[in-house]
């Protein structure tokens, strides 16, 4: 039996699969432990170090474009809206979303999966141009080479923690996994790079994200990913058979979770998307997951970060196999 690196995060509804208790057909399982997951997206991206990986879905795109030999499965571990992301500074002065323009914004990266889908909403919810903004970015991107002209890089050392506090960025990108509090618990400035002495008085863009991001998902159906699972593309073309093989062990590794835990209690955050959704807080598949795809893309391309021809069947993202919504 052929053995199966595989680097995830940790999430409740893929420990049945790492723990061996769901199979891969074929395969022995041997996980790989990664902490955090994003320390290994690179690794798999540069080095393909690993048999399969989680990856940032847009640094996945980005990888597919420059021929990295890795394809996917449409299985995304993690998803959450972006509303309440966007956190001001106290002496910024911003109060509606056009006041961004002209301003100097914090993100980890300029690719990082929580810019990418902030910059799209802002764009087409409320007629922000990006290209009028500032990204502050401490961070390399895990693909290189596609950062535009407004895009700056801390020098000195500082962090954008610091760079807020002084004044000199007028907002950040939190990457708050969202509680429902007026702010963000601090230690969720993730994306932002911020410790809790650095958040400072920040304030949020949207006081009503929730009510927004609801509002938002029922008239485009569009629900933000932050994982798919990626394969070495040697081992698809060895057997064609894997991809399939590797969704309907995810697949049963979720339904596991599911049968244990049906409100997600074990994920707060996923208890609330579910909530919102009115139903699955991870659907599994292409079409369940067609309209966050193509958004995907879309705001990728638009942000410079993919190229006007990229594939626009979002099908063809993927590995060929059997893969009903889940």
């Amino acid at each position: 039996m052929d053995k199966l690196s595989v680097a995830l995060g940790e999430y409740p509804h893929g420990r049945a699969l790492l723990d061996g208790d769901v199979e891969v057909d074929g395969y022995r399982v041997e996980p790989v432990e990664v902490r955090p997951i994003i320390a290994a997206y690179r690794r798999m991206i540069r080095d393909l170090e690993f048999d399969v990986c989680e990856l940032a879905p847009v640094s996945y795109l980005m990888a597919r474009q420059a021929g990295v030999p890795l394809t996917a499965i449409p299985v995304f571990l993690n998803r959450r809206f972006h509303h309440e992301d966007v956190r001001c500074g106290a002496r910024s002065g911003i109060r509606v979303p056009r006041d961004l323009e002209g301003r100097r914004i914090g993100v980890r990266a300029y690719s990082v999966s929580t810019g990418v889908w902030v910059r799209g909403v802002l764009s087409e919810e409320y007629g922000v141009a990006h290209q009028k903004i500032t990204w502050v970015v401490d961070d390399d991107d895990h693909v290189e080479g596609r950062v535009p002209a407004n895009v700056e890089r801390v020098t000195d050392g500082r962090s954008l923690g610091e760079l807020l506090r002084a004044g000199e960025l007028d907002a950040a990108l939190t990457g708050n996994a969202g509680t429902g509090r007026a702010g963000p618990p601090r230690a969720n400035w993730t994306a932002a790079g911020l410790t809790t002495e650095e958040a400072g008085d920040d304030y949020p863009l949207f006081a009503d994200a929730e009510v927004l991001t609801t509002d938002w998902y029922l008239r485009t159906g569009i629900y933000p990913l932050h994982s798919v699972i990626a394969i070495r593309s040697e081992l698809v073309e060895r057997d064609p058979g894997l991809p399939t093989a590797l969704y309907a062990a995810l697949a049963g590794s979720k339904r596991r979770h599911l049968a244990a835990d049906p409100g997600w209690s074990a994920v707060p955050r996923l208890a609330r998307q579910a909530r919102q959704l009115g139903g699955d807080p991870i659907p599994y598949g292409i079409g369940v997951n067609e309209p966050s795809l193509r958004a995907m893309v879309r705001f990728a391309r638009d942000q410079g970060l993919l190229d006007e021809g990229f594939p626009a069947d979002v099908r063809e993202l993927f590995a060929e196999g059997d893969y009903q919504d889940a």
